[in-house]
């Protein structure tokens, strides 16, 4: 069989050259390139076409998160495998409804990430085991408000924050990004989750990303 052909995404060349010279010993995966922001991750899926996506969730440029998404989007056979440092419930639920088929933390011992792309590239899911049996099932079952199929029209500055929950961000991380005071970001979230008739911001992440599925 030929070996799982590996992308790495990650903004630290450092961690990249680790990862390098892990699986330059392994007879099963053989790295065909790299990229240090989603952007370049995007290009490089498209130019490779690799077998599986090793990146991190947070890039420089844009969320892992949504680059997940355009690619598995432009080519579904190409899995993602998210390796970060947060053990973050609505970041993992954003990597689920993005496509991607692993969500691990950057401690993992560099046998158990070998096991994992080889797992991945079967078409097989992993989660790190820091996060719990019962947060994933009750991610992978979360319903959408309102329906899978119902659309919600909302003005374009609560889609961007609608976008950023989905992308497991902080109320205070949402306000630095759009350049906003705290509490007007919380009065967004309280009427975004009015409108989706829902009351978890997970429940706000799976929203947003089956309803972007269906219009892509």
């Amino acid at each position: 069989m030929r070996p799982i052909r590996l992308l790495l995404v990650d903004d630290h060349e450092v961690l990249r050259m680790g990862l390098c010279r892990l699986f330059e010993g392994s007879q099963t995966v053989h790295v065909v390139g790299e990229a240090g922001s989603a952007s370049e991750a995007i290009a490089r899926a498209d130019e490779l076409r690799p077998d599986v996506v090793l990146m991190d969730l947070r890039l420089p440029d844009q969320s892992g998160v949504e680059a997940c998404r355009r690619i598995r989007s432009a080519h579904p056979t190409v899995r993602v495998l998210f390796l970060t440092s947060y053990a973050d419930r609505n970041a993992l639920l954003s990597t689920i409804y993005a496509g991607a088929s692993g969500y691990l933390l950057k401690q993992i011992a560099g046998k158990q990430l070998l096991g994992a792309v080889e797992t991945v590239a079967k078409g097989g899911s992993i989660i790190d085991p820091v996060m719990s049996d019962s947060i994933v099932q009750n991610l992978r079952t979360s319903p959408a408000p309102g329906g899978i199929g119902r659309r919600v029209e909302l003005p374009s500055q609560q889609r961007r924050v609608l976008a950023l929950i989905a992308e497991g961000k902080t109320n205070r991380e949402i306000a630095s990004a759009l350049a906003l005071s705290e509490k007007t970001v919380i009065n967004y979230v309280r009427i975004i989750f009015q409108k989706l008739n829902c009351n978890r911001r997970s429940q706000a992440a799976a929203y947003y990303f089956r309803t972007e599925s269906l219009v892509e």
